[in-house]
């Protein structure tokens, strides 16, 4: 009997297709699987093969993560949730006519290399030698922790994109909702009084890190966007403010990066302070369940020696 999933082309095939259905306007993501699933004439079992979880099928999977890789390129942009266009460069793309467009094709533009280069220095794993599993060289059991790294990576910078573009009121919530859950502040609703919006696109505020309010740490935070980067004279007058709101800890927040000089500073100062950047963020976010849900759950069972004894 033949396998269904043999229809399905690669995700890296899909990439050409789905930048083309974008070229005359904004494109729903459901809309887009089901017209490439009749334009590649799949048959009704290729449609519905599913994905282990059973959540999604293998074919809408595939077409997403084409999507992913060519937003991550700048030739299309998300518009709002499910839809996404093309863009200015998508379009000159297009006009070059590729006979097809893989990662390599995407290897051409800064912004997806950036993109695989920060997955793969996440993943940081050591190679063994040739033979020793796949055609990479890596055991099974690495090949797996790679490959959840790099999705964790790739949903690390979908995170912090959303929260870059979402309205301030957002990220005050986010901000609150997050100390919550690490256990500061003790409820939302007594970490949104102690947060405020500061006016510069931030939020700063002291909350309590006890029941009686006898350890307090002042937050600040900045949504700023990515080459916009925190200084060493942010981190003085921060400094400067822990005393001003009687408090003994700081934390900074960035979604973007702070320079060396900047914690270089906050770890002379005499002050404990705390330095998050986005990228700090985003693995808190996820950490917390924040922003995202588990998807699937993969058991990893070894030999119990015990029960051969």
């Amino acid at each position: 009997m033949t396998d269904p999933a043999a229809e399905i082309p690669d995700y890296q095939s899909l990439m050409l297709p789905v930048l083309r259905l974008a070229e005359h306007g904004e494109v729903r993501i459901g809309e887009a699987v089901r017209h490439l699933a009749d334009r590649l004439s799949l048959s009704e079992a290729a449609r519905a093969a599913l994905l282990p979880s059973g959540r999604q099928t293998l074919f809408a999977n595939r077409v997403h993560w084409a999507k992913t890789y060519l937003a991550k390129a700048g030739l299309i942009e998300n518009t709002r949730r499910g839809h996404f266009r093309i863009t200015a460069r998508g379009n000159e793309v297009l006009a070059g006519q590729p006979d097809r467009i893989d990662n390599r094709f995407l290897g051409q533009f800064a912004e997806f290399r950036q993109f695989t280069d920060r997955t793969t220095a996440q993943s940081d794993l050591a190679t063994p030698s040739p033979g020793a599993g796949d055609e990479n060289g890596q055991t099974p059991d690495e090949t797996m922790r790679a490959a959840h790294r790099q999705i964790e990576a790739a949903l690390a910078q979908d995170l912090l994109d959303r929260v870059r573009a979402a309205p301030p009121e957002f990220f005050e919530r986010l901000i609150v909702s997050l100390l919550v859950r690490m256990g500061y502040g003790g409820s939302v609703s007594d970490a949104g009084r102690a947060l405020g919006r500061s006016g510069d696109d931030g939020v700063d505020g002291v909350i309590d890190q006890d029941a009686l309010g006898l350890d307090r740490v002042y937050v600040q935070a900045k949504r700023y966007a990515a080459g916009n980067t925190v200084g060493s004279g942010a981190i003085r007058d921060f400094f400067g403010s822990l005393d001003r709101h009687k408090a003994a800890k700081g934390l900074f927040v960035t979604t973007s990066t702070f320079t060396a000089n900047a914690r270089e500073t906050a770890d002379y100062l005499s002050k404990r302070i705390v330095l998050v950047d986005g990228d700090h963020l985003t693995r808190l976010m996820i950490r917390h369940d924040m922003g995202c849900r588990i998807e699937e759950t993969f058991h990893v069972k070894k030999i119990d020696e015990d029960f051969f004894e």
